[in-house]
């Protein structure tokens, strides 16, 4: 494949799950008792092999309860921003990602958590806004049930604003250290959010020096159309999944687009769909990886699970039959409304029965999956890059560590002889390595702004 990309270079997100994406890679021979979310050195591990290959970032999704049939793989997650810090002293160069839910958390803590991870890592963190569905987690906080989607997604808006003012609440001069006058800050460079909104009331400056970034990467995975207007004014990079190239195109120029009318720089938002690529020497080879994993999956588990995200009975989905013809349409959907969407749509589309459509979501809960040799993928990433359906790739391998090892050994050289990826990092934060700007404090910028008018009204 010819090279004839924009301007630019991908950017790539290693996504990084206990096995592996793939719901029985756990069950490899390759795979290891250590092979899970709760075992700190192998999450280590798998983040300098990113490292190792100049991967942007690393990303770790996350959910306030117990997700899924234990007896399906393995459950159980450590919290994703303990696990940064131990990660942060283990890595020097590579971004670090954690989700965090608007719906149950407050803005100061979470503020003040990432920025100090901030701190920690010299400037190398990102935090994925979920706003979190599912009836069952709303009862690990005393609720009956979750929050409508509007209104977990206004909230969501507010807690963004909270802490953007929060991390704005010091300057970035405001530590003068002054020992001879006895001045350790200008306290005129602490600035108490003072908000008062629907959902949120918070009074005081975050108790942390405004951070090496500013604020913290901001990330964003819904693609409702609630979810899609809430990354157009926030987000600078998207998580999202698509099946086929010519939705993963609508995709892009639809938020770029709400980017632009949110008065924002289109460039600002990268846009990075999930990719889970089973690599082979052959294609041969790489296709019966793929069929010994799904041949791996027990229908009866993953049964359960796609009825739970359907909103049905086991029952309802008898495993050599299609979809029942009568379900819901997203509106009614409360929950991940896009990736029912996306599932139902590609049932529909394939005529999947659901044994198959099990099979298909096995790899990646909806992402495109693809099995090739390393000269394949190269090309099915370039091709979506070329034809502007992606700024880059969230890399989700089926397998852990195999799957990452392969791409970072046998993808990234063909990539890199393409111009399309870096091959030593050429900044030292996340925002930099993104391309993307350190923010102004809103408050230095409004000081400026205002000794300015003040300086051309007074004619000095």
């Amino acid at each position: 494949m010819t090279t004839n990309h924009r301007p630019g270079r991908l950017n790539l997100n290693a996504f990084l799950m206990s096995s592996g994406h793939h719901e029985a890679s756990w069950r490899l021979p390759e795979s290891g008792p250590d092979a899970t979310g709760h075992d700190i050195a192998h999450l280590r591990r798998l983040a300098q092999i990113a490292e190792r290959g100049r991967f942007d970032s690393i990303f770790f999704a996350d959910g306030p309860g117990l997700q899924g049939d234990v007896g399906r793989r393995p459950a159980g997650t450590l919290d994703p921003l303990i696990v940064l810090t131990a990660i942060a002293a283990a890595t020097e160069r590579i971004g670090l990602i954690a989700t965090a839910s608007t719906t149950y958390n407050s803005p100061y803590n979470l503020a003040r958590r990432f920025a100090s991870i901030d701190h920690v890592s010299s400037g190398r963190a990102g935090w994925n806004v979920v706003t979190t569905a599912g009836p069952e987690i709303a009862k690990n906080f005393g609720l009956d049930d979750q929050p409508a989607h509007a209104e977990r997604y206004a909230r969501a808006a507010e807690f963004l604003d909270v802490a953007f003012k929060l991390w704005d609440s010091w300057e970035d001069d405001a530590i003068v250290a002054d020992k001879a006058a006895g001045v350790w800050a200008d306290s005129a460079k602490i600035h108490p959010p003072g908000h008062v909104g629907q959902y949120f009331s918070v009074a005081g400056a975050l108790n942390v020096p405004r951070s090496p970034q500013g604020r913290p990467l901001i990330v964003q995975a819904g693609s409702s159309n609630d979810g899609k207007d809430l990354a157009a004014r926030h987000a600078e990079a998207v998580f999202t999944a698509h099946q086929s190239l010519g939705d993963a195109q609508a995709f892009y120029r639809d938020l770029k687009s709400r980017a632009v009318a949110a008065g924002r720089d289109a460039d600002g938002v990268r846009i990075l769909p999930g990719i889970v690529p089973v690599i082979g020497t052959t294609e041969a080879e790489a296709l019966a990886k793929e069929r010994e994993l799904d041949e791996l999956i027990l229908p009866q588990y993953a049964q359960r699970q796609l009825a739970r995200t359907l909103r049905l009975a086991p029952e309802d989905l008898p495993l050599d039959r299609e979809l029942p013809a009568d379900l819901p349409d997203e509106d009614e959907i409360e929950g991940a409304k896009s990736r029912y969407t996306l599932i139902v749509q590609l049932a529909r589309r394939e005529r999947l029965t659901v044994r198959q459509l099990i099979g298909r979501l096995g790899g990646g809960r909806g992402h495109r999956t693809f099995a090739g040799t390393p000269e394949q993928v190269a090309d099915a990433l370039q091709e979506w890059y070329d034809a502007e359906a992606a700024d880059g790739f969230n890399i989700m391998p089926a397998a852990l560590p195999s799957g990452l090892e392969q791409f970072t050994a046998h993808v990234l050289p063909i990539l890199r002889e393409r111009g399309l990826f870096r091959s030593e990092y050429e900044g030292t934060t996340l925002r930099e390595h993104y391309g993307l700007a350190r923010p102004a404090n809103r408050y230095t910028t409004l000081q400026r702004a205002t000794t300015t008018a003040t300086a051309t009204a007074t004619g000095a």
